[in-house]
């Protein structure tokens, strides 16, 4: 199994009444695209300081093996989430990694 974990930190242009609709797409790829065997997302709310650094969303997906952790990235369904980024993001913080034990 891997594990891909996202942060997404967005610029002026994003309105927070998008983030429920981002969240929806995101976890409507759970069932689009093949390999993905848990999929969670949604907004941040630690209650942490200075450490979020303007991060407010966040996705983890755990794909069964690493073949289908590289045609996620293609997918046309996390293709259309990607486009819906366009305007609207400033950074990006991506991790994968294989699940040990």
């Amino acid at each position: 199994m891997y594990e891909h974990l996202v942060v997404f930190k967005f610029n002026s242009s994003y309105q927070p009444q998008q983030e429920q609709q981002l969240v929806q797409t995101l976890l409507g790829l759970r069932d689009q695209i093949p390999g993905i065997i848990g999929l969670t997302a949604g907004v941040n709310v630690t209650e942490e300081t200075g450490n979020i650094h303007g991060y407010t969303l966040g996705l983890r997906v755990t794909f069964s093996d690493q073949e289908a952790l590289r045609a996620y990235g293609p997918h046309p369904a996390h293709q259309h989430f990607v486009a819906m980024l366009e305007g609207i993001i400033e950074s990006v913080v991506v991790v994968d990694y294989p699940v040990q034990g």
